[in-house]
């Protein structure tokens, strides 16, 4: 159990694991994360169940590796197990036939985007996908997204691939050729989705943002995940990750986002002293 059957690089820092989960790989829906350890010692970590098979008993995780955690995660290899895997958790997205889904990934959200894609399109839906990433050496998912939406839009920051510019842009682009949507997810970075769903909002689309707050148990015990929608408080864990974009306090999120950034980057550099033999 929890034996990773394949390890890939996706991009600089972005790694997919496929990982031997029945339990999870039976029960998983669209939108559902996990928490794993990759050793004993090991920091908790979520992420989104980005793919699965339930006849053949596995489910895929992709992570970014950017503090200790996701160090040590990165440091297993195709034929180790984690130390623990918990999940299903959180709630389903709510998928019906809802006509023109509009769905929106930047960066490493790309990921947890995919399996609401595929969810969509296996609902009924015209699905319109846009991904975006810093620069093409980075962008995820491509040829996957591709094959289950409808229209794929891909912008770069830079302009090395797709538009020159952000998925924000690529929205207003289709909103000035009189495209019309009635749902909307959106995915990535805080501020990408703070300033993407404001646009969606205002061109009168009902519109879904999975957030990404400080997690720690995913039970809703700590308090960690704790959200604002709406005036209440809410937990990512138990109660989404998914909300209403309308409700959200993008800036307390954000603030909150923000609150561990220097012993981030502090255990960051003692892990990476541990690796390098410092």
């Amino acid at each position: 159990m929890n034996t990773i059957l394949k390890k890939e690089q996706l991009a600089p820092q972005v790694v997919r694991f496929r990982i031997d989960a029945p339990k999870i790989a039976q029960k998983r829906k669209a939108g559902q994360f996990i928490i794993c350890r990759s050793s004993e010692d090991a920091e908790r970590i979520p992420l989104t169940i980005a793919n699965g098979n339930a006849s053949e008993g596995w489910i895929e995780i992709i992570f970014q590796v950017v503090g200790a955690g996701t160090m040590m995660l990165a440091e297993l290899n195709e034929g180790e197990e984690m130390f623990d895997l918990v999940g299903p958790l959180g709630k389903p997205t709510h998928i019906e036939n809802f006509g023109k889904c509009l769905c929106i990934g930047g960066g490493v959200g790309i990921a947890p985007l995919y399996p609401i894609v595929c969810a969509l399109k296996e609902a009924g839906n015209e699905v319109t996908t846009i991904i975006g990433a810093r620069s093409k050496d980075i962008l995820i998912l491509e040829e996957d997204m591709k094959a289950q939406s409808t229209q794929l839009y891909v912008a770069t920051d830079d302009g090395s691939h797709g538009h020159h510019g952000f998925v924000s842009d690529v929205f207003n682009n289709l909103i000035a050729e009189g495209n019309t949507y009635d749902f909307s997810i959106v995915i990535g970075p805080g501020i990408m989705m703070k300033v993407t769903t404001d646009l969606t909002l205002k061109a009168g689309i009902k519109t879904y943002a999975s957030l990404n707050p400080i997690m720690i148990d995913g039970t809703g015990m700590c308090g960690g995940c704790r959200v604002t929608v709406h005036g209440e408080t809410k937990f990512g864990c138990v109660d989404g990750p998914e909300f209403d974009a309308s409700g959200i306090d993008w800036d307390l999120l954000l603030q909150r986002l923000n609150s561990y950034t220097e012993f981030e980057q502090q255990a960051r550099e003692k892990e990476t002293c541990k690796l390098e033999g410092v």
